[in-house]
């Protein structure tokens, strides 16, 4: 092998790990664990922020991956607050994703139907039923992830109060918040510290944790911490009130919730006993039930009697839902 081959070996080898190296720097610059770190955070704060000067530092949060379906969501209304519930949910997902999932489930769910012997207008509204399936999935991970958020509220404004006397300043005991407690509230409360590392004013930032979750208690916290910078006052001991507020409220609701369990049950009972009855005749027996859609008077009867169990349905939730 005479020198000249082999040095131009080594430069080609040099050549190949510089390329190596640039590319994995690349994908790591933008893909990699830290800045996929930096841009969920981003995305977090932007999906709360208020319009301002601010705003202009923000990214806006993506609707989907695809630059198509992006163009396409922007233009549907409400597809930011559809995004926010995704959020508030702690899924990730996308609107994209979303919609398409949806989609999805409608028609595996009608396709599936056409295996039993169903009308086609049933099959359609049954499709469209299970094209809810996961608004459903994400509103019950909403749900639980508020409830628990709500849960550990108190403990975190206490952990503020603690913070306070020992002489930190407000944003510090946020950031101690997101250090020293577990998520949901230490992810939404680290969002808000570095939304202030960030450029937003305390004012801002508080208002976005606001805007983010949907919380009663979480706005008067909010709003106490917002008029004691205003008016001046022991913010230490506000909170400590607010928070023995919030602890006496979750004991009420939790008295509630108990006593309304039994009537819950009825409701659910109640909603699908009829659903159920008539899908088990109309298995057993086809003849039967095909005069409820076939006859004129009978789709009549129909609508009636799906208008009267619609507000059925809404009268016992307005019974079976106490406001505490």
């Amino acid at each position: 092998m005479d020198t000249t081959f082999a040095i131009l070996i080594v430069l080609i080898f040099i050549a190949v790990v510089f390329l190596l190296e640039g590319a994995y720097l690349t994908w790591n610059t933008y893909k990699g664990p830290e800045a996929t770190r930096i841009e969920r955070r981003l995305q977090a704060m932007s999906a709360g922020a208020h319009h301002s000067e601010s705003m202009n530092l923000m990214k806006e949060r993506l609707l989907s991956d695809t630059k198509i379906v992006q163009r396409f969501l922007l233009g549907i209304p409400r597809a930011h607050q559809l995004d926010r519930i995704l959020l508030q949910s702690g899924l990730k997902l996308k609107v994209g994703t979303f919609l398409g999932l949806t989609l999805a489930c409608g028609l595996a769910t009608f396709f599936l139907l056409q295996l039993l012997p169903l009308p086609l207008l049933v099959n359609v509204l049954i499709g469209l039923a299970g094209a809810t399936i996961p608004w459903m999935v994400v509103m019950r991970f909403r749900h639980k992830r508020l409830v628990k958020f709500e849960e550990q509220l108190p403990d975190a404004i206490d952990l503020m109060c603690r913070a306070l006397r020992a002489g930190h300043a407000l944003p510090q005991s946020l950031k101690m918040i997101g250090d020293e407690m577990s998520d949901p509230i230490a992810g939404e409360f680290r969002t808000t510290f570095d939304e202030v590392n960030y450029g937003f004013s305390l004012q801002e930032a508080m208002m976005n944790l606001a805007t983010r979750i949907p919380s009663t208690d979480l706005r008067y916290m909010v709003i106490a911490v917002l008029i004691q910078r205003e008016t001046g006052g022991n913010l230490a001991e506000l909170l400590g009130n607010i928070s023995a507020l919030i602890r006496a409220r979750l004991k009420l609701y939790g008295t509630i919730r108990v006593l309304a369990a039994e009537g819950k049950l009825s409701a659910w009972i109640l909603t699908i006993l009829p659903f159920a009855v008539a899908l088990i005749i109309h298995l057993l027996n086809p003849d039967f039930m095909k005069v409820l859609w076939e006859d004129q008077t009978g789709l009549m009867m129909v609508v009636g009697i799906g208008g009267m169990m619609l507000a059925g349905i809404v009268w016992m939730r307005k019974i079976i839902k106490i406001q505490v």
